[in-house]
C-alpha cells in the first residue's frame, strides 16, 4: 500500500513542466487570444508600413549603407537597455541559430536590399514586395513549421496578393525598375527571418526574440557605420533625421516587438496575411509625406485587400 501510495506521489510530482501541446494550441486559439494576437499583428503592419517613407526621407541625408548602420545601432542600442534593465538572461545555445536567421533577414537583409532600391525606385513601386511578403511567408511557414492552412486560406491569400502586386505595378505603370532585383532578395530574406522569429516568439517573448537578433547584429553594424560614413556623404536635414529615428525605433524596433507577439499568438500564417494592408498604407504615406499621386482604384483595392484578409483570419490554419 505504501509502496502504491509512493508510486502515485512520484507520478503526480513528475508531470511535465511544459504544457501539452493540445493545451497550447487552445490557449493560442482561445478568443480574447485571437484578437489580442491580431492587435499587435495589425500594430507591427502599421509601424512597418511607414519603414519604405522613412527610408526615402532618410536618404536626403544619409548613403544607403549608412543609414542601414546607423538604424541597426540605434535599434540594438534600445534592445540592449531593455534586456540589460530586466536581466533577461541570454537565450540557450539551440535558439541561436534561428536568431542569426531572424537577424540577417529582418535586421539586416531586408533594410539593406530595399534602401538599395530606393535609390531608383519609388515607394510604390517599392511596395509590390511587401504586396508579396504576406504569401512568400506563409509558403515559408508551411514548409518550416509542417502546417498546412487550408484551401480557402491559400486562395484568399492568393487573391490578395493578385490584388496588391496589380493595383501596385499599375501605380507605377506596370514597368520593371533596376532597384527589382533587391525588392525580390529582400522578399526572399524576409520571409525566412519572419518564419523563424515566429517560431522562436512561441518559446521566449516576441521583444527577446527582435532584441537579441539586434543585439547580435551590432559588432557588424559598428564597423560598417565606421566605414560607410567615412566612404558616403552625410547631409543632416529635419527629414533624414526623422526618417533615421523612424526607421530604428518604430520600425526594427517597436514593430518587431508587436509583430513576433502577434505571430506567436495566431501563428505565422494568419499574421502574414495582415501585412496584404501594408502597400496600400505605404501608399497613403507616400503621398501625405512625400506628395506622390495616387491614383482612383486605391479605394477599390483596398476594400478587396480588406475581404481577402477577413477570410484568411476566419478560416483555420
Amino acid at each position: 500500500m505504501e509502496a502504491q501510495d509512493s508510486a502515485t506521489a512520484t507520478a503526480s510530482i513528475a508531470v511535465p513542466a511544459t504544457p501539452p501541446a493540445s493545451h497550447t494550441a487552445a490557449r493560442t486559439e482561445s478568443p480574447a487570444g485571437s484578437r489580442r494576437g491580431t492587435l499587435l499583428a495589425s500594430l507591427g503592419v502599421a509601424a512597418f508600413s511607414l519603414t519604405f517613407p522613412s527610408t526615402a526621407w532618410g536618404l536626403e541625408s544619409f548613403g544607403p549603407w549608412s543609414l542601414v548602420a546607423l538604424r541597426t545601432i540605434l535599434a540594438a542600442a534600445i534592445a540592449g537597455v531593455f534586456l540589460l534593465a530586466l536581466r533577461v538572461p541570454v537565450p540557450e545555445r539551440r535558439h541561436w541559430g534561428s536568431l542569426l536567421v531572424v537577424a540577417g533577414g529582418v535586421v539586416v537583409g531586408f533594410p539593406l536590399l530595399t534602401t538599395l532600391a530606393l535609390r531608383t525606385s519609388t515607394t510604390s513601386h517599392a511596395a509590390v514586395v511587401v504586396g508579396l511578403l504576406p504569401l512568400t511567408t506563409a509558403a515559408f511557414a508551411a514548409v518550416r513549421t509542417g502546417r498546412r492552412p487550408s484551401r480557402t486560406f491559400w486562395g484568399a491569400a492568393l487573391a490578395g496578393a493578385a490584388v496588391v502586386v496589380a493595383f501596385t505595378l499599375g501605380e507605377s505603370g506596370g514597368s520593371l525598375s533596376a532597384g527589382d532585383p533587391y525588392l525580390f532578395g529582400a522578399l526572399l530574406v524576409c520571409a525566412a527571418g519572419y518564419t523563424e522569429g515566429g517560431r522562436l516568439a512561441r518559446l521566449m517573448p516576441g521583444w527577446q526574440v527582435a532584441g537579441w537578433a539586434l543585439v547580435l547584429c551590432l559588432p557588424l553594424a559598428l564597423a560598417g557605420a565606421v566605414v560607410a560614413l567615412m566612404a558616403e556623404p552625410v547631409r543632416p536635414t529635419a527629414h533624414g533625421l526623422v526618417g533615421l529615428a523612424w526607421v530604428a525605433a518604430g520600425s526594427t524596433f517597436f514593430g518587431l516587438y508587436v509583430w513576433y507577439r502577434g505571430m506567436a499568438s495566431i501563428g505565422i500564417a494568419r499574421a502574414s496575411q495582415l501585412q496584404l494592408a501594408q502597400p496600400l498604407l505605404t501608399l497613403a504615406w507616400s503621398v501625405l509625406l512625400l506628395s506622390e499621386q495616387l491614383s482612383p482604384a486605391a479605394p477599390l483595392a483596398a476594400v478587396a485587400v480588406l475581404v481577402c484578409i477577413t477570410v484568411t483570419q476566419r478560416t483555420s490554419t
